[in-house]
């Protein structure tokens, strides 16, 4: 089952769930949950108190919103991130999707409780015909597939 739930830390905060904007929208808004500030030339890993589950075959794809560059000086550091379906429930953070921002501005800036910063898009993906891969289960999150 492809869905968006919130993880335990976050359960019992009000905040919705992703949406797509329209019906013709291929992403779902991704939004900071807590306010967060990010100094120039530095990195920040923004929360989003959700995890996301997802079919066989299937990774979500997350891509800067538009206006976060534009606007404030403020990119993706890794800058298109990828979520795996074996992501979800990690046991070290339990999938919790964060979105790692660099301020290549001048100026601190401020990513607002609520604000939208990067949408998450789900893709079907192919393997090669003699695709071998390990039995190892994920234990962690951000570039964790190889430890």
């Amino acid at each position: 089952m492809r869905k968006f739930e919130k993880i335990s830390q976050y359960r019992q905060t009000d905040f919705e769930l992703p949406k797509r904007a329209t019906s013709h929208s291929a992403g779902y808004d991704l939004a900071s949950i807590e306010q967060i500030v990010i100094k120039p030339g530095t990195i920040e890993k923004v929360p989003t108190g959700l995890k996301v589950s997802m079919e066989d075959g299937e990774a979500m794809f997350v891509f800067p919103r538009s206006s976060l560059g534009l606007k404030k000086q403020l990119m993706m550091a890794n800058n298109v991130g990828v979520i795996d379906q074996d992501y979800y429930n990690s046991p070290i953070n339990e999938g919790h999707i964060m979105i790692p921002i660099y301020n290549f501005g001048s100026e601190t800036q401020i990513i607002e409780k609520g604000e939208r910063i990067a949408q998450g898009i789900f893709m079907k993906y192919l393997k090669t015909d003699d695709d071998v891969t390990s039995d190892e289960v994920r234990v962690s999150g951000f570039g964790s597939t190889d430890k």
